[in-house]
C-alpha cells in the first residue's frame, strides 16, 4: 500500500472507530440493558434497538457492495433498514444486535486494508463508499448517545466523554 493509500485507510479506519471525534464506536451499546434498548422517550423518533439495527443493515450493505455484490437499496426506510419493532424480543436478540453491528465494524475495518480505496464501481470510489458509511454512523451514534443521556445511562461501562 503506498503513503498516500495509506493515510486514507487510516482517515476511514479513525472515522469509522470514532478515534478523535468521539467515544469508540464499538462501545456505544456497551452494557445497556435490552429492555432499556426498546425505550423510546418522548419526542424520540427511534429507539436505541432500531437505531443499531439500521447501523447494522447500512453496514452489512457496505460491505456486500464492497466485496462486487450489487445490493439493493430498499425502497421505502420503514422495514427494512428501519425495523418496525422498537424493542428486541429477548436479551438474546439484543446480545446478537450489538454483536452483529461491532462485526460489520471489524470487517469494513478488513476491507479498507484490503481494496484500493481509490478504485471505482460504477460511479463511486470504494473511498468514497466507505466515506458514506462513517458519515451515516456518526450521525446515528450521536442519535445514541443522546438516547443514552435522556435514559440516564451514560457513559457506558468502559467510558465515555461526558462534555
Amino acid at each position: 500500500m503506498k503513503n498516500g493509500s495509506k493515510i486514507l485507510a487510516k482517515t476511514i479506519d479513525n472515522a469509522l472507530s470514532g478515534k478523535g471525534a468521539h467515544v469508540a464506536s464499538k462501545t456505544i451499546f456497551e452494557g445497556l440493558d435490552w429492555k432499556l434498548a426498546g425505550a423510546r422517550p418522548s419526542g424520540s423518533a427511534h429507539s436505541l434497538f432500531q437505531i443499531l439495527s439500521h447501523l447494522t443493515f447500512w453496514q452489512e450493505w457496505v460491505i456486500k457492495w464492497l466485496d462486487g455484490g450489487k445490493p439493493t437499496i430498499p425502497k421505502h426506510a420503514a422495514g427494512s433498514s428501519w425495523p418496525g419493532n422498537p424493542e428486541p424480543a429477548s436479551a438474546k436478540e439484543w446480545d446478537e444486535a450489538v454483536r452483529g453491528f461491532e462485526k460489520g465494524l471489524t470487517e469494513l475495518d478488513h476491507r479498507i486494508h484490503a481494496v484500493d480505496l481509490l478504485s471505482k464501481r460504477g460511479k463511486q470510489t470504494r473511498l468514497e463508499m466507505l466515506q458514506a458509511i462513517a458519515n451515516h454512523n456518526s450521525y446515528h451514534l450521536g442519535q445514541a448517545v443522546l438516547l443514552r443521556q435522556i435514559l440516564g445511562v451514560w457513559p457506558p461501562p468502559s467510558g465515555g466523554l461526558t462534555w
